[in-house]
């Protein structure tokens, strides 16, 4: 599963962010904003236009991503009544 596919307001954990070729420079910034294995996301909201951004929380952080960026990191569900 990716981020994108994460349904509204929901947490997972990243497994690991994709590389589409040798030195993805977007993988590479994605991993240090703090997209990195083991990390809790969750999907805060969708734009109203497409669903695009999408607008996810890491931490104590906030980023909006295009759907393209977030289908770049994987992740597994948290199982409901697991989150902290």
């Amino acid at each position: 599963m990716t981020l994108s596919d994460l349904p509204l307001h929901d947490s997972a954990l990243v497994v690991s962010v994709r590389d589409l070729h040798a030195n993805d420079v977007i993988a590479r910034r994605l991993r240090e904003l703090g997209f990195v294995k083991g990390e809790d996301v969750r999907l805060v909201a969708r734009g109203p236009v497409g669903g695009e951004p999408l607008l996810v929380q890491v931490g104590f952080t906030r980023f909006a991503l295009r759907r393209s960026e977030a289908s770049r990191i994987e992740i597994t569900a948290i199982p409901a009544g697991a989150a902290a």
